[in-house]
């Protein structure tokens, strides 16, 4: 398909309306279930592992003692609660398999369903061996945790782990943590790392699956050193080889409608990056202010070597501070990421329902699209002179004969019924749901409630 070009008119451009060359056609590679399937074993097998430990490292003996049941659960709910640490990890560790075949938007969500475990486990480790020891010595709790701090090696510095874990689950919570603004909670769940880390010393040294069992040592040593070499790879290792390859620095900012900035990014190899219409990146901008934080945005258009673009909406400080930025300033890249990508398809066509910005993942998804697909593209904003990419839009969707539908107004003129009915064939496409966190949800919920098949739809959320 001839794709829309969009335009470079910096000062250096004789021809301010001169077209960019066709965009780069290397797709991300497809999503591979059957590795996602073989993980999710893999993780089952190292939980059970887990807890036989605990129960082969007890004997009669040392569980009906004083304090033997408690010590028990203690040991129980460490290991327990340390591996799904772990398992919590490298869900958000960035491996490229599983972000291509579950999307990050799911990931999260597991992430955020699981982080209640390994924390409230790790809270009854601590509370339940500090009894049993209590028990075991006939010593009151407090009295023995100091004990702990002033006598056993590794304490001191395993109890400041868990006061750096605690206050984060606390500050997790989601009426605490809606009110924090996201950088600030992006800086402090970075101390979850560092709480793991504190952690792990005292486990190995103290933990009794491990003293005097030096294979079990070795294995979970193991263990936790594969987990920090998998976000040093792909956390930091990848995205720096991938920023250092591809040079990029902005060369262009144009308003497309007020609050809204598109960026032209200019960068070397753009040719041989592997990327599908809906993925994006974490961006990383050099400059004050902005360089030591990533936010995540999509491409509003796939790359024509050597340009790209994003489009960007400012609804936050980090958002409003891109519609600044100065012409040559660097950038870092993480990525691509995503799963709302035309390998997701099932069915020949599509439909892809969008509000506000979202529609910027609908846009650069668009240009994957095969022409059977007829796309249905239906865009519900505040009003018209919002619909920044409209044009673009509608070129693209005439072009692979589809239909597309701009409903521009207040909510209560556009309720969902409408604009899901303006699909009438649903349950035989491809549905594509984006935009902001309470659209796509309740879209999604309305989708499964008319029976289309959850394998059918895909999301991409846009929230702070």
């Amino acid at each position: 398909m001839a794709p829309v070009t969009f335009e470079r008119t910096d000062a250096t451009s004789r021809r301010r309306d001169r077209p960019l060359q066709a965009s780069a056609k290397r797709l991300s590679r497809p999503p591979r279930p059957g590795a996602v399937d073989f993980a999710v074993v893999l993780a089952g097998l190292g939980l059970g592992a887990s807890v036989a430990l605990a129960l082969t490292a007890e004997t009669w003996s040392e569980l009906t003692a004083t304090g033997g049941i408690a010590m028990f659960i203690g040991n129980l709910t460490g290991l327990a609660g340390t591996y799904l640490a772990l398992v919590m990890i490298l869900l958000v560790s960035r491996i490229p398999v599983v972000e291509r075949t579950l999307g990050q938007d799911r990931l999260l969500a597991w992430h955020r369903r699981l982080a209640p475990w390994p924390i409230s486990l790790i809270v009854a480790h601590a509370v339940f061996l500090t009894i049993g020891y209590a028990q075991s010595a006939h010593t009151g709790v407090l009295h023995e945790l100091g004990t702990f701090v002033s006598h056993f090696p590794g304490m001191l510095v395993a109890l400041i782990g868990f006061g750096i874990l605690v206050v984060i689950a606390v500050l997790s919570i989601y009426s605490v943590r809606r009110r924090l603004k996201r950088e600030t909670w992006w800086a402090i769940h970075l101390g979850m790392y560092l709480a793991f880390a504190l952690a792990f010393a005292h486990e190995v040294v103290l933990g009794p699956s491990f003293v005097n069992h030096p294979l079990t040592q070795v294995v979970w040593s193991a263990a936790w050193a594969a987990t920090a070499g998998v976000v040093l790879t792909y956390r930091f290792g990848l995205p720096i080889y991938r920023s250092l390859r591809y040079r990029l620095r902005v060369a262009e900012l144009r308003e497309e409608a007020d609050g809204i900035t598109s960026i032209i990014l200019e960068g070397r190899n753009l040719d041989r990056l592997a990327i599908s219409g809906g993925q994006f990146f974490e961006w990383r901008f050099l400059k004050r202010g902005l360089w030591w934080q990533a936010h995540p945005y999509t491409l509003s258009a796939r790359p024509r070597p050597p340009y790209m673009r994003l489009t960007v909406k400012s609804v936050g400080d980090h958002s409003r501070a891109l519609s600044r930025l100065q012409p040559g300033t660097k950038v870092l890249v993480e990525g691509p990421y995503g799963a709302f990508t035309a390998h997701a398809r099932r069915h020949q066509r599509a439909a892809l329902l969008t509000n506000g910005i979202g529609v910027t993942t609908v846009r650069s998804l668009l240009e994957d699209l095969p022409k059977r697909s007829q796309p249905v593209v239906v865009w519900r904003v505040a009003s018209e002179a919002e619909a920044a990419l409209a044009d673009e839009v509608r070129q693209l969707v005439s072009h692979l004969g589809g239909k597309f539908h701009l409903l521009a107004g207040k909510r209560e003129d556009y309720p969902l019924q409408k604009v899901v009915g303006l699909v009438p064939d649903l349950r035989t496409r491809d549905l594509y749901v984006s935009g902001s966190e309470s659209f796509v949800k309740d879209v999604v919920d309305l989708l499964y409630h008319q029976g289309v098949a959850r394998e059918a739809i895909r999301s991409e959320v846009y929230a702070l």
